[in-house]
């Protein structure tokens, strides 16, 4: 089969980006099962592969979107927080992080670190500021913390307390390149006051169901996802002190009402802060 390449002007770039539209993407997997627009046929395959295997990822996907909303409405309004590192962005739908935090407070300042060129095209054309606050992007691998770092230092105060956003981010990151070694660096560089919020999919939440779709997601995406168990996910928090409610599925998380507390969610999430 020959290739079939997306093109897409970036603004502030007289090059257009090219993307392969014949193999999924889960940014774009994850946008399909979110209702969201940013994705192809191709992707829409891959997602309603998944939900066969397991018919509540797309509501799952959902409540890990409304912990990220709840996740920052805590951080800026009970933490008093005004600083973000999200890595892992993902392509821009509903309740962004920095949507969420500048509407609390508007001089908030949001990094977004991403990989991946489609995410950061999309959340630089889409995705605006509120004028007193600052929503940046950069492209960088979490495998590479120091890099995201050092970039950080120049856009954002890391002496002044700093929320590390990873939101499904760190399944993607196998065993063998040490992801606790990975948050660990990026929290020891922050000062106290600091916060991590994150979620992870669950390998011992509906287990059999979860094992169905990462086998057939690793077997159709070119990422590779890791599912961890509670304990797992613990070690991340390693040296910082858990909020309540603790390590929860994510819908446990503060939920806003008996809706959101009820909703099918296959993710540990948790936030803590450095002290």
């Amino acid at each position: 089969m020959a290739i079939e390449w997306g093109r897409e002007f970036v603004a502030g770039h007289n090059e257009p980006l090219l993307y392969d539209t014949t193999v999924p993407h889960f940014a774009r997997v994850y946008d399909y099962w979110l209702g969201g627009k940013d994705n192809f046929a191709v992707d829409r395959a891959a997602g309603d592969q998944a939900i066969r295997a397991f018919p509540d990822i797309a509501v799952s996907a959902r409540a890990n979107r409304a912990f990220l909303a709840r996740a920052v409405r805590f951080l800026v309004g009970d933490a008093g927080i005004r600083q973000f590192l999200d890595i892992g962005t993902g392509l821009p739908t509903g309740n962004n992080t920095h949507e969420v935090a500048q509407y609390v407070a508007p001089e908030s300042r949001v990094l977004y670190v991403d990989n991946d060129p489609f995410v950061l095209s999309h959340a630089r054309a889409l995705l605006a500021s509120r004028p007193e606050g600052m929503t940046e992007y950069i492209e960088a691998d979490l495998r590479d913390p120091q890099k995201i770092l050092d970039i950080a230092a120049r856009l954002l105060d890391l002496e002044q307390p700093v929320a590390v956003m990873l939101m499904t981010i760190l399944q993607h990151i196998d065993d063998e390149d040490d992801p606790a070694k990975i948050v660990a660096t990026l929290m020891a560089a922050l000062p106290p006051g600091s916060y991590l919020a994150l979620s992870h999919p669950a390998k011992d939440i509906d287990a059999a169901s979860m094992a169905k779709v990462a086998k057939r997601l690793n077997r159709i995406l070119p990422e590779s996802i890791t599912l961890r168990t509670r304990s797992e996910v613990t070690t991340f928090f390693d040296g910082l002190d858990l909020v309540e409610p603790g390590i929860v599925p994510a819908s446990k998380w503060r939920p806003l009402n008996e809706s959101e507390a009820a909703a099918p969610a296959t993710l540990w999430v948790g936030v803590a802060q450095k002290t």
